[in-house]
């Protein structure tokens, strides 16, 4: 429904435009397009009114002149409304052509690098540039036109998968040969494992840095809220419905997990997990990495066997130490930024002094390889 509903308000522009051209013909029919995907008054008022006086009303009923006055009067009107007697959607905020187009070119995209902005080969640093810039232009805090959110959600997935070296790599080798059809699903093979807002929160050490200064202007921080409470309440709604459409494929994915835990069973574990058995440590004789393992480890693995079950234990802590230390570096980035952004020299001193030991450890062991 939302991208019914962003489609009709794209339907209803075009048709104030081509009233503004005298094009009353292509205005009639994409507002009747408009209510077709998403019925609004806005539309049917305009309707009427091209049926009865040929133009549309403006906001005191008389009809709208040809250079648009009607709509900018609506916009400032909406813009500068305050009081609890005046109603706030997500739809009824204000924006600025500018706004609507960038979203429509990022939408546009064919891939992650052209969403971004920067060439394929792009630094770890000109990524991070890229995103700041465009995370804080198309965050919905701040950017209210139809779409933003899709495009805040693209430009953090494109963020999170190029700056993941192995995912970046997939990426380049698969990526153009994976896309969907569908422009608006392209590369969902190559979704991130973190979502855009979390990605965003750790990226500029949590929340938006504009959120405290427009909350409190004429009362909005009221409106703000209520917005969040109303879609808590519809998300809510939908949620049973939409779990019960799912429980058949829920089911089908836990008896086919439990399937597979049934038929083999890892011999190793990187953490103390009772429930599988493994609670025997010991250390890889190469690294000296800890992991845990059943009870009969000794006598089924040995040799070769035991080897190769060592080098998989090597591989599988290494991979999560570059994950972690890709996660202290961004959450301490982050940090460092949302300091500059807002001159709080206590928070600066207090990303300067945070650690990242995941990082350290990394080299430690790129050391011991290297040697």
């Amino acid at each position: 429904m939302d991208s019914n509903k962003d489609e009709a308000e794209r339907c209803i522009k075009i048709a104030l435009n081509a009233v503004s051209n005298n094009q009353l013909d292509k205005a009639r029919k994409f507002l009747e397009k408009a209510q077709r995907l998403f019925p609004t008054d806005q539309a049917k008022n305009l309707l009427e009114s091209l049926s009865q006086n040929g133009k549309p009303p403006d906001e005191n009923g008389s009809a709208m002149n040809g250079d648009g006055a009607g709509v900018r009067h609506r916009r400032d009107r909406d813009h500068h409304a305050d009081g609890p007697s005046h109603e706030h959607t997500d739809s009824a905020k204000s924006y600025t052509a500018e706004q609507l187009e960038a979203v429509r070119k990022i939408k546009s995209c064919k891939d992650y690098y052209q969403i971004l902005g920067v060439e394929k080969a792009a630094s770890e640093e000109d990524l991070k540039k890229a995103y700041r810039k465009l995370a804080l232009k198309f965050h919905p805090d701040k950017n209210h036109a139809p779409g933003a959110t899709e495009a805040f959600k693209a430009i953090g997935n494109a963020y999170a998968v190029l700056s993941n070296t192995d995912k970046r790599r997939q990426y380049d080798q698969y990526g153009e040969e994976r896309t969907h059809p569908n422009r608006n699903r392209q590369h969902h093979d190559f979704e991130a494992d973190i979502s855009p807002e979390d990605l965003f929160n750790m990226f500029f050490g949590g929340g938006f840095p504009s959120s405290n200064v427009h909350v409190y202007r004429n009362g909005r921080m009221h409106f703000a809220h209520q917005n969040r409470h109303e879609r808590r309440e519809q998300q809510r709604d939908g949620g049973f419905a939409l779990l019960v459409q799912l429980m058949p494929l829920l089911i089908l994915i836990i008896v086919s997990a439990l399937s597979q835990l049934m038929v083999t069973q890892p011999p190793y574990s990187l953490s103390y997990r009772q429930s599988a058995g493994h609670i025997h440590k010991r250390h890889t004789s190469h690294l000296k990495v800890p992991f845990y393992v059943g009870e009969r480890f000794n006598e089924e693995f040995t040799g070769n066997n035991l080897k190769n079950v060592e080098r998989s234990v090597e591989e599988d802590y290494i991979s999560n130490l570059r994950n972690n230390c890709w996660k202290e570096k961004q959450q301490r980035e982050g940090l460092l930024y949302r300091a500059r952004y807002f001159g709080d020299s206590e928070l600066y001193q207090r990303a300067q002094r945070m650690g990242t030991p995941s990082c350290s450890r990394l080299s430690e062991i790129q050391i011991i390889l290297d040697g």
